[in-house]
């Protein structure tokens, strides 16, 4: 059956990025042979997506190292896969900051299986980028962290903006995590494709959790309202 939930699995697994990319900058593909995320995913999608109803689409960034490079679902991390998901995996533990305030949202707004039955998260660039500090710690690395990586991207983006369009999602309004650079880049590249009617820029949950943690419930409290404004 052609789901929206296989339509996702069949655009993740057809990802790659056949361009060069910047001296130094290394390029992450969680879905690229990894037998235990694609098994992850697959439970997710299958479970939460299991239909053709439209979502609204929420755009991150892009996958990093400890989110979606490690469960190859964006913004939920093994706990939140476990805990508020209920997809058994017992292979080690991961936890990413963003995926709290997320999960946080998800709750409010009446679980998982009323969040996901509306809404499809993924990522603005769906492949990660990482480099190596001098220290020789690989970090994680935006798509919009250097001009020279955006310009590499860019045809990469507009393409897989337009496939993931395709799977299924209202082109009325389109929520950006990020109201940064991510929004900046976003609503410049929505001005000229006319992928969607409205950008709504969102907190990034990562900015939430590092920096405004004690106001957490009033970041819930504002997705929340603008998630139900539509």
């Amino acid at each position: 059956m052609n789901t929206f939930g296989q339509r996702v699995l069949d655009f993740n697994s057809r990802l790659e990025y056949k361009g060069k990319l910047p001296k130094g900058i290394n390029l992450m593909n969680p879905f690229k042979n990894n037998k235990r995320i694609l098994d992850i995913t697959k439970k997710f999608y299958n479970k939460f997506y299991n239909d053709n109803n439209e979502r609204f689409l929420i755009l991150g960034i892009n996958p990093g190292r400890f989110g979606a490079g490690v469960t190859g679902l964006p913004f939920t991390d093994t706990k939140r896969l476990n805990n508020e998901c209920g997809i058994e995996f017992i292979d080690f533990v991961s936890h990413e900051p963003s995926s709290v305030f997320v999960y946080e949202v998800i709750k409010a707004y009446g679980g998982v299986e009323k969040f996901y039955s509306k809404f499809y998260i993924t990522s603005l660039c769906p492949l990660g980028f990482t480099i190596k500090k001098e220290t020789g710690r690989e970090v994680n690395y935006n798509y919009y962290d250097s001009r020279e990586l955006t310009d590499a991207v860019y045809d990469f983006i507009v393409d897989s903006t337009k496939k993931q369009i395709k799977i299924g999602v209202s082109r009325e309004v389109c929520y950006c995590f990020g109201t940064g650079k991510n929004a900046k880049f976003l609503t410049e590249l929505n001005e000229k494709e006319k992928f969607f009617s409205k950008i709504v820029p969102l907190e990034h949950p990562r900015f939430i959790v590092q920096y405004r943690l004690k106001k957490m419930k009033q970041y819930v409290d504002k997705y929340l309202d603008l998630l139900n404004n539509n």
